[in-house]
């Protein structure tokens, strides 16, 4: 079926699956699979078990695995972040779609997520297809300004070529970037996660995937949605922010993975 979407607003049921009523619960979800994560289990398996715990649907599972991440993960996101005003009088490699589609996200009204190591995600999913909306052009914009302000010398934006519409989402950045007169260059790769990853370039990305190898990055979709989107839907799922063994000295570490057995994710 053809996608017929004029915005990236929420889904019909995240009223529902999202409401303020439901944020404890997957707050907890959250942290009991972060906690799994940091002892060595892995996914699939560890968000089936939290994911039945708490009687969670398909579209919270998503949230819930977004929002999560182990203490090993966490520590190195989080030593490799760097601040904004490192950025200035610097080049920025830029994950095109996904500071992008959070940024529409953001706009449009739909659900964000402040995950545990710091980022803020969005729900949108494109499964290799990218269809421009309403919130598109403004989006664009705001990631044009927050830059200028940040006093980035250079921007790249990389996009996937496999996705369909890329080109024309490329000409339309390149389009932008000269009304504006910003200094950008739009590359399309066939898959822009291992220049993400092996750049030492600052590069700007909530991928979990490339916050997991890259030398350094900016946390650039939650700083243009916090400053520049007022009112932006964002569930703070970063529950505990900080390593496991803050909150239970030590138990829950990594040094203890395969430790105690006997040992069960708090409620």
């Amino acid at each position: 079926m053809p996608d017929s979407r004029s915005h990236r607003g929420p889904h019909p049921e995240d009223a529902e699956l999202f409401a303020p009523s439901q944020w404890e619960r997957l707050r907890q979800a959250t942290f009991d699979l972060s906690w799994l994560l940091t002892r060595g289990y892995v996914n699939p398996s560890a968000l089936a078990l939290v994911g039945n715990r708490y009687r969670l649907t398909a579209r919270q599972r998503l949230a819930v695995e977004r929002a999560a991440c182990g203490d090993r993960e966490l520590r190195a996101r989080l030593d490799r972040r760097v601040e904004p005003e490192v950025a200035r009088g610097r080049p920025l490699l830029l994950d095109g779609y996904n500071v992008l589609t959070t940024v529409e996200a953001a706009l449009g009204g739909g659900v964000l997520l402040l995950a545990r190591d710091s980022t803020v995600r969005d729900m949108a999913s494109m499964h290799g297809h990218y269809r421009k909306v309403a919130e598109t052009l403004p989006a664009i914009e705001l990631i044009g300004k927050a830059l200028e302000d940040l006093g980035v010398t250079k921007t790249t934006w990389l996009l996937d070529r496999p996705v369909s519409n890329s080109g024309r989402l490329k000409s339309l950045i390149e389009q932008v970037a000269h009304t504006h007169h910003w200094d950008w260059e739009v590359e399309l790769l066939n898959s822009p996660d291992p220049v993400l990853m092996d750049s030492p370039e600052i590069v700007a990305t909530a991928d979990s995937i490339v916050l997991d190898y890259c030398q350094r990055w900016l946390n650039l979709g939650r700083l243009v949605v916090e400053r520049l989107v007022p009112g932006a839907k964002i569930i703070d799922l970063a529950c505990p922010p900080e390593p496991f063994d803050h909150c239970f000295g030590g138990m829950a570490s990594e040094d203890n993975i395969g430790g105690d057995s006997s040992a069960v994710p708090p409620p």
